[in-house]
Protein backbone atom coordinates (compact mmCIF):
# COMPACT_ATOMS: atom_id res chain seq x y z
CA UNK A 1 0.00 0.00 0.00
CA UNK A 2 1.61 3.22 -0.83
CA UNK A 3 1.09 6.42 1.38
CA UNK A 4 -0.32 9.59 0.39
CA UNK A 5 2.37 11.99 -0.71
CA UNK A 6 1.53 15.48 0.69
CA UNK A 7 0.66 12.71 4.05
CA UNK A 8 4.78 11.99 3.97
CA UNK A 9 5.29 14.97 3.23
CA UNK A 10 3.45 16.70 6.22
CA UNK A 11 4.67 14.23 8.50
CA UNK A 12 8.64 14.23 8.20
CA UNK A 13 8.36 10.34 7.23
CA UNK A 14 7.79 9.83 10.57
CA UNK A 15 5.09 8.66 12.92
CA UNK A 16 2.56 11.66 13.99
CA UNK A 17 2.13 10.33 17.09
CA UNK A 18 5.55 8.83 18.52
CA UNK A 19 8.09 10.07 15.93
CA UNK A 20 9.17 6.50 14.84
CA UNK A 21 9.52 5.74 11.41
CA UNK A 22 9.47 1.75 11.41
CA UNK A 23 6.45 0.11 9.61
CA UNK A 24 4.64 3.38 8.38
CA UNK A 25 1.05 3.29 7.07
CA UNK A 26 -2.42 5.59 7.14
CA UNK A 27 -4.67 6.03 9.67
CA UNK A 28 -8.46 7.24 9.22
CA UNK A 29 -9.54 9.04 12.13
CA UNK A 30 -13.59 8.40 11.91
CA UNK A 31 -16.13 10.25 11.46
CA UNK A 32 -14.17 12.37 8.77
CA UNK A 33 -12.14 9.74 7.21
CA UNK A 34 -8.42 11.94 7.28
CA UNK A 35 -5.75 10.14 7.59
CA UNK A 36 -2.59 10.84 9.74
CA UNK A 37 1.01 8.49 9.63
CA UNK A 38 1.22 5.89 12.21
CA UNK A 39 4.26 3.07 12.55
CA UNK A 40 3.19 -0.32 13.24
CA UNK A 41 2.93 -0.25 16.91
CA UNK A 42 0.41 2.83 16.89
CA UNK A 43 -1.61 1.36 14.52
CA UNK A 44 -1.68 -2.05 16.35
CA UNK A 45 -2.58 -0.47 19.62
CA UNK A 46 -5.28 1.89 18.38
CA UNK A 47 -6.83 -1.39 16.09
CA UNK A 48 -6.62 -3.26 18.88
CA UNK A 49 -7.25 -1.91 22.84
CA UNK A 50 -6.26 -5.25 24.33
CA UNK A 51 -2.53 -4.44 22.93
CA UNK A 52 -2.38 -1.12 24.29
CA UNK A 53 1.00 -0.61 26.36
CA UNK A 54 0.31 2.80 28.49
CA UNK A 55 4.28 3.37 28.27
CA UNK A 56 4.20 3.58 24.73
CA UNK A 57 1.64 6.52 24.79
CA UNK A 58 4.15 8.88 26.93
CA UNK A 59 4.82 9.65 23.88
CA UNK A 60 1.68 12.23 23.56
CA UNK A 61 2.88 14.84 25.61
CA UNK A 62 4.71 15.84 22.40
CA UNK A 63 2.31 15.12 19.68
CA UNK A 64 -0.32 16.84 21.46
CA UNK A 65 0.97 19.81 20.63
CA UNK A 66 0.16 19.33 16.75
CA UNK A 67 -0.98 21.67 14.74
CA UNK A 68 -3.33 18.75 12.61
CA UNK A 69 -7.14 18.47 14.40
CA UNK A 70 -6.62 14.49 12.99
CA UNK A 71 -3.77 14.14 15.04
CA UNK A 72 -5.03 16.09 18.13
CA UNK A 73 -8.42 13.95 17.88
CA UNK A 74 -6.31 10.50 17.77
CA UNK A 75 -4.45 12.14 20.67
CA UNK A 76 -7.34 13.11 23.07
CA UNK A 77 -9.09 9.96 22.16
CA UNK A 78 -5.94 7.69 23.58
CA UNK A 79 -5.24 10.32 26.18
CA UNK A 80 -8.81 9.47 27.93
CA UNK A 81 -8.83 5.58 26.98
CA UNK A 82 -5.55 5.85 29.41
CA UNK A 83 -7.07 8.20 32.02
CA UNK A 84 -7.13 5.15 34.87
CA UNK A 85 -2.88 5.62 34.67
CA UNK A 86 -3.36 8.92 36.04
CA UNK A 87 -0.63 10.56 34.05
CA UNK A 88 -2.67 11.16 31.00
CA UNK A 89 -5.37 13.57 32.92
CA UNK A 90 -2.48 15.97 33.55
CA UNK A 91 -1.86 16.34 29.80
CA UNK A 92 -5.56 16.19 29.02
CA UNK A 93 -5.87 19.70 31.66
CA UNK A 94 -2.82 21.08 29.42
CA UNK A 95 -4.06 20.10 25.82
CA UNK A 96 -5.77 22.96 23.69
CA UNK A 97 -8.35 22.07 20.76
CA UNK A 98 -10.80 23.98 19.11
CA UNK A 99 -14.02 23.55 19.73
CA UNK A 100 -15.18 21.58 16.76
CA UNK A 101 -11.89 19.42 17.24
CA UNK A 102 -12.97 18.46 20.71
CA UNK A 103 -16.49 17.63 19.33
CA UNK A 104 -15.03 15.44 16.72
CA UNK A 105 -12.78 13.55 19.01
CA UNK A 106 -15.73 13.32 21.48
CA UNK A 107 -17.95 12.26 18.19
CA UNK A 108 -16.25 9.03 18.31
CA UNK A 109 -15.49 7.96 21.81
CA UNK A 110 -18.07 5.65 23.77
CA UNK A 111 -19.26 7.21 26.64
CA UNK A 112 -18.69 4.80 29.31
CA UNK A 113 -19.10 7.75 31.97
CA UNK A 114 -22.80 7.24 30.93
CA UNK A 115 -25.27 5.25 33.03
CA UNK A 116 -27.34 2.53 31.48
CA UNK A 117 -30.77 2.44 31.13
CA UNK A 118 -32.67 -0.20 32.76
CA UNK A 119 -35.82 -1.10 32.38
CA UNK A 120 -38.26 -2.55 36.08
CA UNK A 121 -36.37 -5.12 36.50
CA UNK A 122 -32.89 -3.99 36.32
CA UNK A 123 -32.76 -5.57 32.47
CA UNK A 124 -30.32 -2.89 30.68
CA UNK A 125 -32.16 -1.91 27.59
CA UNK A 126 -30.32 -1.23 24.17
CA UNK A 127 -30.84 0.74 21.15
CA UNK A 128 -33.57 -0.93 19.38
CA UNK A 129 -35.10 -3.21 22.25
CA UNK A 130 -38.47 -3.93 22.41
CA UNK A 131 -40.26 -3.80 25.50
CA UNK A 132 -43.74 -3.99 26.98
CA UNK A 133 -45.54 -1.50 29.32
CA UNK A 134 -46.42 -2.96 32.51
CA UNK A 135 -48.46 -0.33 33.58
CA UNK A 136 -51.62 1.97 32.52
CA UNK A 137 -49.50 5.48 31.56
CA UNK A 138 -51.72 8.69 31.01
CA UNK A 139 -49.81 10.55 27.91
CA UNK A 140 -49.57 13.98 28.49
CA UNK A 141 -50.91 16.38 25.69
CA UNK A 142 -51.15 13.52 23.53
CA UNK A 143 -54.92 12.56 24.93
CA UNK A 144 -54.72 9.13 25.45
CA UNK A 145 -53.46 6.21 28.23
CA UNK A 146 -50.61 3.87 26.91
CA UNK A 147 -52.23 0.48 28.04
CA UNK A 148 -50.34 -2.29 30.12
CA UNK A 149 -49.28 -5.04 28.15
CA UNK A 150 -48.69 -2.84 25.21
CA UNK A 151 -45.32 -3.49 23.03
CA UNK A 152 -43.13 -0.71 22.06
CA UNK A 153 -40.89 -2.07 19.50
CA UNK A 154 -37.60 -0.34 18.18
CA UNK A 155 -36.94 1.84 21.19
CA UNK A 156 -34.58 4.78 21.21
CA UNK A 157 -32.43 5.51 24.19
CA UNK A 158 -32.07 9.43 25.47
CA UNK A 159 -29.59 11.13 27.05
CA UNK A 160 -31.69 10.56 30.33
CA UNK A 161 -30.74 6.81 31.74
CA UNK A 162 -34.21 7.23 33.05
CA UNK A 163 -36.10 7.96 29.36
CA UNK A 164 -36.56 5.90 26.34
CA UNK A 165 -38.49 7.37 23.37
CA UNK A 166 -40.77 4.71 21.40
CA UNK A 167 -43.86 4.58 19.22
CA UNK A 168 -47.17 4.05 21.10
CA UNK A 169 -50.52 3.88 19.26
CA UNK A 170 -48.93 5.70 15.63
CA UNK A 171 -47.16 8.65 18.37
CA UNK A 172 -43.65 8.99 19.09
CA UNK A 173 -43.57 9.79 23.00
CA UNK A 174 -40.86 9.59 25.70
CA UNK A 175 -41.52 6.88 28.79
CA UNK A 176 -39.98 6.33 32.03
CA UNK A 177 -37.97 2.86 31.95
CA UNK A 178 -38.88 2.16 35.43
CA UNK A 179 -42.03 1.04 33.69
CA UNK A 180 -41.46 -0.77 31.15
CA UNK A 181 -39.95 -4.63 30.98
CA UNK A 182 -37.76 -5.62 27.86
CA UNK A 183 -39.26 -8.37 25.96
Amino acid sequence: MSIDKVLMERSGGVCELCGSSENLSEFTVAPKDEKILVCGTCSEQLNDADKVDPNHWRCLNDSMWSVEPAVQVVVYRMLNALKAEGWPQDLLDQMYMEPEVIEWAQEGMADESREPTKDSNGTILEQGDSVTIIKDLEVKGAGFTAKRGTVVKNIALTDNPEQIEGRVNGTRIVLLSKFLKKM
